[in-house]
């Protein structure tokens, strides 16, 4: 069989329909919409919330806010993971404080009932003074849904939600092959920011505002030339989107205008990334677009004996491209060779005009031992994942590129204050924006996916 055959090809998915939304600015404002939001969408969707690796015996725990609730999740001594909400059943005092730990019990700090780490309630003080009885072995914490996929811990506030794969549709295998439970976070800069969660969601959802916001383009700047390291052309950009509500847009990388000199000479990063592969710049000079196929010959020869071994189980396109996800609802991430952008929205617990936003990077255990791949070196990245640094995006950035996303998603939230905006006005590659709306809606009048 030759090489071509056994190499994976990238699937293609459904062709979508939507309903031209307008999408007015109140769904940015309003406190009525908000409260929809959350209790017919955000307690019946997949959230992903925790990772592994942060829980790596029994008895680690990390406890994640989102909206009203903070979810505390667990390491079982069977090795699963189990979620409750973070509030004791007594008088609803919260169980934990601090974004995580390990603990052989949860003792409530106001009355000091103790809870095991199944959840149970093993002690009550004055257990004997209870009308009801001895409320041992008749409470215990509130469970959720909860299942582990790609590293991360995924709950479910939907008791009879359906199983996270049928949630993932086509994402579930996609990720199954890149070995995501082993990548590592390297970088990790959260912040409060004063905007809907959804300003943040819909920007992600296409690549229209890029020449824009990231390269300064402007009405006499041809669009189609404007690519630097990934062409965001959304004629040559793939567009889909999946039946159960994610989307998936993949963007040529590793070639373009911008990453040649005056005279046609491969210039940074691009000719360090082509040497790390073996190969040398000076042959593509006048031809930068021809680095895209290099890169991906070399790493699909090369890879695996460099301890890159997910590369076999991949599409060319994974080798060089940019292949960027928005998980219904709130998660957005871009997904490269050896490194992805994890992008993620959360509710304020009661404004609809602030969201929690999380800016990290992770990468692949072969790209840190290498130096390749785009990967962001720290001293411990191979042992354990880099701790979350709080930033105050009024005083200090919160990452290159993205602090020019956070400028635009302030700005705009003051626009849909105003009764001038009477809805969009889209573009066709920007249709994942509009069905991403019209998905929200249909949660709220009942109309889930199917289970």
């Amino acid at each position: 069989m030759s090489e071509a055959l056994l190499k994976p090809e990238l699937d293609t998915w459904p062709q979508q329909t939507t309903r031209g939304h307008r999408i007015p600015g109140n769904r940015y404002t309003s406190a009525e919409f908000f409260r929809e939001e959350w209790d017919k969408m955000w307690t019946r969707v997949w959230l992903l919330l925790g990772r592994e690796s942060e829980l790596p015996t029994p008895g680690s725990w990390q406890m994640e806010p989102v909206g009203p609730e903070e979810i505390l999740m667990v390491r079982q001594q069977d090795g699963s993971v189990k979620a409750f909400f973070n509030v004791c059943q007594h008088r609803a005092n919260p169980l934990v404080d601090a974004p995580k730990g390990f603990t052989r019990r949860f003792v409530c700090k106001y009355h000091s009932w103790v809870f095991a780490p199944d959840g149970r309630l093993t002690f009550a003080p004055d257990k004997e003074d209870f009308a009801e009885g001895n409320p041992c072995g008749k409470v215990s914490l509130k469970e959720l849904r909860c299942e582990t996929f790609a590293g991360f811990v995924w709950v479910n506030m939907d008791p009879d939600c359906a199983p996270l794969k049928r949630f993932l549709g086509p994402i579930w295998d996609a990720w199954s092959a890149l070995d995501l439970d082993k990548w590592r976070r390297v970088q990790a800069k959260s912040a409060w920011l004063p905007c809907n969660w959804k300003v943040v969601l819909d920007n992600f959802n296409e690549s229209y505002h890029v020449p824009t916001v990231h390269m300064a383009a402007t009405p006499e700047t041809d669009r189609t030339r404007v690519r630097g390291n990934i062409n965001t052309y959304y004629k040559e950009t793939k567009f889909d989107l999946s039946d159960e509500g994610h989307n998936r847009m993949v963007m040529q990388g590793g070639y373009g205008v911008g990453q040649t000199d005056d005279d046609g000479n491969i210039v940074e990063p691009l000719a360090s990334q082509l040497r790390a592969w073996d190969i040398d710049p000076a042959l593509f000079k006048g031809n930068p677009e021809a680095t895209r196929g290099a890169l991906q010959k070399a790493k699909r020869q090369l890879g695996p004996a460099r301890g890159f071994s997910h590369y076999a189980k991949v599409p060319d396109q994974q080798l060089t491209d940019a292949f960027h996800y928005t998980l219904f609802p709130n998660f957005a991430v871009s997904v490269w060779s050896d490194g992805f952008h994890f992008l993620r929205a959360r509710p304020h617990y009661k404004d609809p005009e602030q969201c929690l936003f999380d800016n990290w990077w992770y990468s692949s255990p072969a790209s840190l031992d290498a130096g390749v791949g785009g990967a962001h070196r720290t001293s411990n990245a191979s042992v354990e994942e880099v701790p979350v640094t709080w930033v105050d995006t009024s005083k200090e950035s919160i990452g290159p590129a993205i602090e020019d996303d956070v400028r635009v998603f302030v700005t705009q939230q003051r626009g849909f204050r105003s009764r001038g905006f009477e809805g969009v006005y889209l573009s066709t590659q920007e249709t994942r924006v509009r069905r991403y709306h019209e998905l929200i809606d249909d949660y709220i009048a009942g109309r889930l996916p199917r289970k």
